[in-house]
């Protein structure tokens, strides 16, 4: 069940195992979305705002967790590239505690410190009391969020992109009931989503859990690989920090822009969101590629292989191009309809402005291809520190959009925040890719 890709065609195997990860992605956001559509369905365009404004905030400490979660699979990869695999079993000993002492230092202090951050993003006073709600529970739920993601991680990171994926159905249609179930007939409201989607991962957690206990023994780990060991400790924060830290980061300029977006109202915060939701639907193709390209740099890297890694890339760019053209084509033609499954017929504004914002973000896919392709090879191969200033030029430029763009050009500079962020990461980043293949090259480093 593990997949070497240190050997064959790198499009390929790139190829190969995207597909599966774009399907697991198209599930986890499937099943946000669905979130998403039944609020916005049955419990009106205000809960709508109400969710979508929690949505950056959401993103900063959420995507902190995911980050450190794929950041700790780098090693985990590298080492299987190698053939070390008692070293592996070892670092994901150690794993284990970094991943139970964050669970609880997260959880605590998202919990505790939730409505005072809505207020101070200027969550609009008609939303904030849903907006709460529904965020205080994916915040307690950030145990099963590390859950899920170290172990789909590990499996990812020996190739397995499948097996994630069959779980995230799994868990896609039990989160779909349950949003039926907590917000139809248990009125629960918007925290009825929340819970839907805290308990659907948990499910999926424990399913990937149970698949690796039975299946996959070199990952199984004994007492001795529990011995907490401060190399282990380094190498894992060394990769797993930064990482989290470039998604933080990135949120940062999220939360600006959110806030400017929070002034133009209720109404436009509904746009934004079915948009930014749909986007996210979208987008997942390429956080699959970003993750394909992880793996593959981790484990040619660790198998010394560096001459694969340019016709990686190059397979990337490519495969990310053609996708990236299909979905502007799609965006184009249907994004109106697709407006639709969020608000009914007659919120025109809203779902002209849910376009407009949809189709400007789709027009700048091939920069976003560039993002997750040369930012995640790098960071895969061991440069995660010098990826996470990518994060820093998104920063600035959704933070200066935010501040200084939304208030002087109000909805129409909110459309192009996410585009002028990913060209400004891709001019940091493809300088830096060649800069490091060179010193590779000439030292092996």
């Amino acid at each position: 069940m593990t997949k070497d890709m240190t050997s064959g065609s790198p499009a390929k195997l790139i190829l190969r195992f995207t597909i599966p990860l774009i399907f697991g992605n198209l599930f986890q956001q499937f099943y946000s979305m669905v979130d998403t559509i039944i609020v916005g369905r049955f419990l009106g365009t205000q809960s709508l705002a109400a969710v979508g404004s929690t949505g950056s905030v959401n993103f900063l400490i959420i995507g902190f967790c995911l980050g450190l979660c794929s950041g700790f699979s780098i090693p985990v990869a590298q080492r299987f590239g190698a053939k070390d695999f008692d070293e592996m079993r070892q670092l994901i000993g150690n794993i284990v505690w970094i991943c139970a002492a964050a669970s609880v230092v997260f959880t605590v202090l998202t919990v505790v410190f939730c409505r005072p951050i809505l207020v101070a993003m200027s969550t609009p006073e008609d939303i904030i009391d849903e907006a709460y709600a529904y965020i205080v529970v994916i915040f307690a739920g950030i145990p099963t969020t590390f859950f899920y993601n170290i172990l789909a991680g590990l499996l990812r990171a020996l190739g397995d992109s499948k097996t994630p994926v069959v779980f995230l159905i799994m868990a896609s249609i039990i989160n779909i009931v349950l949003d039926l179930l907590l917000i139809l007939v248990i009125p629960m409201g918007v925290a009825g989503a929340a819970v839907a989607t805290v308990i659907s991962q948990g499910v999926s957690g424990l399913a990937c859990f149970v698949f690796i206990v039975k299946k996959f023994p070199i990952l199984h780990i004994k007492k001795e690989d529990l011995r907490f060991r401060l190399d282990c400790i380094r190498t894992l924060c060394g990769t797993g920090i930064p990482m989290g830290l470039q998604s933080s980061i990135t949120a940062i300029g999220s939360i600006l822009l959110q806030v400017s977006v929070n002034s133009l109202g209720s109404m436009i915060v509904a746009a934004v969101t079915a948009a930014n939701k749909l986007s996210m639907f979208f987008t997942a193709a390429f956080d699959a590629m970003g993750i394909a390209m992880s793996t593959y740099g981790g484990q040619n890297i660790g198998a010394r292989k560096p001459e694969r890694l340019s016709p990686g890339l190059r397979a990337g760019m490519v495969i990310g191009s053609i996708y990236s053209v299909f979905a502007l084509i799609i965006i184009f033609f249907f994004g109106r309809s697709l407006a639709l499954l969020f608000v009914d017929s007659g919120e025109t504004e809203i779902i002209e402005n849910t376009y407009r914002y949809l189709l400007t973000n789709a027009a700048f896919y091939i920069p976003l291809t560039g993002v997750n392709v040369f930012r995640l090879l790098l960071q895969g191969i061991g440069y995660s520190k010098i990826a996470i200033f990518a994060g820093v030029c998104e920063m600035v430029a959704r933070g200066i959009t935010g501040l200084f763009l939304v208030p002087a050009f109000g909805f129409a500079a909110a459309c192009f925040a996410s585009p002028i962020a990913w060209v400004m990461a891709d001019l940091f980043l493809v300088p830096v890719y060649f800069r490091v293949m060179k010193n590779i090259r000439q030292y092996g480093r």
